[in-house]
């Protein structure tokens, strides 16, 4: 008779279990963030204490003057103000920079008549037409929300031609050979190709146009936390100057978030990550 082999024993693969639950990493970060803010005052409070308040005033004498100016409404009339001045003029800039740039992208003619321009003016801050825009549009809001617009306009721009010009040549021959029409082309492919450098461009200018409406400020308004910040130097207030620092921080952080909550439900189609 032959011999048989003993029979081997197979177990079965075991499933492989999940692994036990551990703390989100958002919560995880939200714990570091907070760690991060307390040692942060702690830190400042230890350097206020080796010098002199006028020059480094303590987070009790700051948050105090942070706490009169919301009592009284001061500081919230000029975070109002300054709000309505970056946020119009960057939606201004952005509306007109978004358009002519997808066509200063595609077509090579409007590109070559506006580059020159372009490569000049924006190498020019927008600090240098302070004074030209006060003569032109007078003391009023009108000054201050064109030197954001200016702002904006080209930081978007750029963002948004590189972006066009980027455009694969292949999805373009592609969307043609299946019969697209040249707006459907326009729509269908470049404009979405384009959207995350348009994303990137307004991002960036809201930034650039906080430190505008800032410098605006300084030279000629009555009001707005750059007026806050200028008027506290004057009478060496300098408890009302890291106040007017800190909201103009927390007025950034608020809109950047809301800015990235927005436009994470119109770009994720997009494949852009924020």
């Amino acid at each position: 008779m032959p011999d048989h082999e003993p029979a081997v024993a197979f177990e079965p693969a075991s499933a492989e279990l999940p692994k036990t639950a551990r703390p989100t990493d958002y919560a995880d970060s939200r714990l570091l963030v907070v760690a991060v803010l307390i040692a942060t005052v702690l830190v400042w409070q230890l350097a206020s204490m080796t010098t002199i308040p006028i020059l480094l005033p303590p987070p009790a004498d700051v948050a105090l003057a942070f706490l009169k100016g919301i009592e009284d409404g001061s500081l919230i009339l000029h975070v109002a103000v300054s709000y309505f001045r970056i946020l119009s003029g960057w939606m201004i800039g952005c509306l007109a920079a978004v358009p002519l740039g997808i066509l200063a992208g595609r077509i090579r003619l409007f590109r070559a008549i506006v580059d020159p321009y372009i490569e000049f003016f924006r190498f020019i801050p927008p600090i240098a037409f302070v004074t030209l825009f006060m003569i032109w549009f007078g003391l009023g809001e009108t000054s201050k929300v064109a030197l954001i617009v200016y702002t904006a306009f080209f930081t978007t721009f750029l963002s948004t031609m590189a972006g066009a010009m980027s455009v694969e040549t292949e999805r373009i021959r592609a969307a043609q050979c299946l019969g697209a029409t040249p707006m459907q082309v326009f729509f269908k492919v470049i404009v979405p190709g384009t959207v995350p450098h348009i994303v990137t461009g307004v991002r960036l200018s809201l930034g650039l146009a906080f430190m505008t409406v800032v410098a605006a400020e300084f030279i000629a308004a009555q009001s707005g936390v750059g007026y806050l910040i200028f008027s506290a130097r004057l009478f060496a207030q300098t408890d009302n100057v890291f106040v007017g620092i800190l909201t103009l921080g927390l007025m950034g952080f608020f809109a950047n978030w809301l800015l990235r909550k927005i436009l994470s439900r119109i770009a994720y189609r997009y494949d852009v990550k924020l």
